[in-house]
């Protein structure tokens, strides 16, 4: 079995690549740069866990995303939410800053991108971090979606291409205490919608990655 990871160096896609170097050949590593206020912290954290796995990385740059969206993950004169740690659980709450961070039809672009790839370098699965915990309000990572997704793919490639996500049915924490057991590298990894010197540790990816982190007795 031959795998392409999406790569975004956050927590998720880093305990996949660790995941997919064991369950199959990863042949390369992509990393999207839509012109996200982290950009430049994952594409550093992607290349450095690709390097860490020995698997050749690309960075695939997509500026016209960043021109059709006003998504505060790349509107610079518009803050990212940053939720406090006791309403992550909230509904309400959580489909408010989801919209506020939604990205037209990212994974679903991210995904037709990795399978050209996978197609054209004769691999059979295309590897991505999705989690059940950020499924309830971002339905592009849910196991829905993926079926959907390998339906159109059954389709759209020859070859049968296939994504596959080793985590979708885990929350956070369980994805930290898998990527504990396979021995992931947590001072790699980026997992904050900014792109500062050190990660903000107040917006929800960083809210969720510390919970989680705590949760199983992990260090940041």
């Amino acid at each position: 079995m031959r795998s392409v990871v999406l790569l975004s160096g956050g927590l998720d896609s880093a305990v996949s690549l660790a995941q997919a170097v064991l369950d199959s050949e990863v042949v390369l590593c992509l990393t999207m740069d839509y012109g996200q206020k982290a950009a430049r912290k994952e594409i550093a954290a992607a290349a450095a866990l690709a390097a860490h796995y020995k698997v050749p990385h690309r960075v695939v740059e997509l500026p016209f995303l960043a021109q059709i969206t006003r998504t505060s993950l790349v509107d610079r004169s518009v803050a990212v939410p940053e939720p406090p740690a006791e309403i992550l659980d909230n509904l309400e709450e959580a489909r408010a800053t989801a919209a506020a961070v939604w990205v037209p039809n990212r994974n679903g672009l991210f995904i037709s991108i990795a399978a050209c790839f996978a197609e054209a370098m004769g691999c059979q699965q295309v590897v991505t971090g999705f989690n059940r915990e950020e499924a309830v309000t971002f339905p592009d990572n849910s196991l829905a979606f993926i079926e959907a997704t390998n339906r159109a793919l059954s389709f759209s490639t020859l070859s049968g291409v296939r994504v596959v996500s080793y985590t979708a049915r885990l929350n956070k924490a369980e994805i930290v205490a898998l990527g504990k057991r396979l021995g992931v590298p947590w001072n790699l990894i980026w997992s904050c919608y900014y792109g500062g010197e050190t990660m903000c540790g107040r917006c929800e990816s960083c809210r969720r990655l510390a919970r989680a982190m705590a949760a199983v007795g992990e260090g940041g």
